[in-house]
């Protein structure tokens, strides 16, 4: 007969985490998913980290099937980050999920704003597992013991009291019930005796009755100073230090965040990375720049930027206000120049000197916006880029002076603004990934109806007729549907970090 946590599993399990589980066990990986395992379907499914015990004399074997499958590491860049703990992510390509492994080669216990505590119990735990399911995962008497632990570090201090941390989650007291109902008291008490002897069974037996009743705030703090006590030499540092600590994070961490913008999300470790989403009208640039921000977001670093419309420099906002003071004066006529999508200079007609100023500008504003983005990526966070001048497309992002000057004669303020223009995309050089979504000319216009229709063919059909492959891009087939789209292009930006 099946166990609750065997069929938990088959409904819920994503093939990633199916995958990890079967080479693990396979591999012969001494493992398990050591906490929280009373909701071990949310890990099936990837909705939980995995928090993974391994033994350190599987490290290596352990990280070689981790990057066979595609998973890549993540780091905090943070003062705070805990010895023996590492954090790899993964690609569910079916359901677009990112899974977070966390990988534990110690059991470092106690405050979230300290983990103070590493319980050098890793072996007997990992010898007490067994394979339940699609995951190993540890016995019920041991898997309590390091909750009760964990419990009373987090809940049960006179700190967590002047922080308002003194209540159990209702997810914390589930899991309590939960292992109770598995348990062997005798059991226990012999695991308590030989592998953790500095805290007796009859003090063991109070910090449960503690958590799993009603009792007051001074019986559950004495409870809890005295398991301190007793774990003293396994503290990374002394209790007073660890207490101020505490109270001091719980202040400055809210003021880092908020006031200071301080960004605690994960980098990945091999470094950052510039894309850029290049494409037609209606071809989904946008849409998939903002479900890529929105996918990463959650746990990297990530920024978005349109190099399209980028956000206008200082100089840009004085120079365009003077454009329109002078002609609000009349110094000049008002020139809104349409830009005519072709090639031909005998079409084009000369857009006046305010317009040319206004191009300018905006390159300039393009090479700033991406040295901005280009700093970022070098730093080692994410940047996703909403179009980008490519040499290959000439009637969106580019250099436009020049085409659209072709028909007037050769003065020397014009060819003084083409190169002035020009020269601030030939310092804009090509990001580390491109992803070129290419849309039938038709399709697009059917589906960019806010714009005139014939624009938005000219722009399409420039796109959809160059030859792109001799170029860097990876094309991806935009006529499919929006799910079908994003599913390819997180696949290739997983492949790429």
């Amino acid at each position: 007969m099946q166990t609750e946590i065997e069929v938990m599993n088959e409904n819920h399990e994503i093939d990633i985490v199916r995958d990890l589980c079967r080479e693990l066990t396979k591999n012969g990986i001494n493992y398990c998913h050591w906490k929280s395992n009373a909701a071990i379907d949310r890990s099936a499914s990837g909705e939980n980290d995995l928090d993974l015990l391994i033994s350190r004399a599987d490290e290596q074997d352990f990280t070689e099937i981790l990057s066979r499958l595609g998973f890549k590491q993540a780091l905090e860049y943070s003062k705070y980050r805990i010895p023996g703990i590492l954090d790899y992510y993964g690609h569910d390509q079916k359901t677009g999920r990112l899974v977070h492994v966390h990988a534990h080669y110690q059991l470092v216990l106690g405050h979230d704003a300290t983990k103070n505590y590493h319980i050098p119990i890793e072996e007997p735990y990992l010898a007490s597992s067994s394979l339940n399911g699609l995951f190993k995962i540890p016995s019920a008497e041991f898997e309590l013991i390091i909750l009760v632990i964990r419990l009373m570090l987090k809940h049960a201090t006179w700190v967590s009291l002047l922080l308002h941390q003194g209540r159990l989650s209702r997810s914390e007291k589930n899991e309590l019930e939960y292992l109770v109902k598995w348990i062997s008291e005798t059991r226990m008490n012999e695991i308590l005796q030989k592998h953790l002897p500095y805290i007796d069974p009859s003090l063991f037996a109070a910090c449960l009755k503690m958590l799993t009743s009603d009792c007051s705030v001074w019986d559950r703090t004495r409870s809890g100073q005295k398991l301190i006590n007793r774990l003293e030499p396994y503290a990374r540092r002394p209790q007073i230090i660890d207490s101020v600590l505490k109270l001091w994070r719980r202040v400055s961490w809210p003021l880092e965040k908020r006031v200071f913008r301080k960004d605690d999300r994960k980098q990945m470790n091999s470094g950052g990375l510039l894309i850029a989403v290049v494409g037609g009208d209606g071809a989904g640039k946008t849409t998939i720049v903002n479900e890529l921000y929105n996918w990463f977001s959650a746990d990297f670093k990530v920024h978005r930027f349109h190099m399209g419309k980028p956000k206008w420099s200082l100089i840009t906002i004085l120079i365009r206000g003077v454009l329109k003071i002078g002609r609000s004066l009349g110094i000049y006529p008002f020139m809104r120049a349409e830009i005519i999508y072709t090639n031909n200079p005998n079409l084009l007609v000369f857009p006046g000197y305010p317009w040319l100023i206004r191009e300018i500008c905006t390159a300039r504003d393009r090479y700033l916006t991406y040295i901005k983005a280009r700093r970022l990526a070098t730093n080692g966070e994410l940047v996703i880029l909403d179009r980008f001048p490519l040499p290959e497309i000439k009637f969106m992002d580019g250099p436009q002076i020049a085409r659209m000057t072709a028909s007037v004669p050769n003065k020397k303020l014009v060819k003084y603004l083409i190169n002035m223009e020009e020269s601030y995309y030939l310092k804009i050089d090509l990001p580390d990934l491109i992803i070129l979504l290419l849309a039938d000319p038709e399709i697009a216009t059917q589906r960019k109806t806010d714009e005139i229709e014939e624009e938005v063919h000219a722009r399409s059909s420039e796109i959809w007729e160059i030859d792109w492959i001799q170029t860097p891009a990876s094309v991806i087939n935009a006529n499919l549907s929006k799910i079908e789209v994003l599913t390819e292009v997180k696949r290739l930006i997983w492949s790429r970090l």
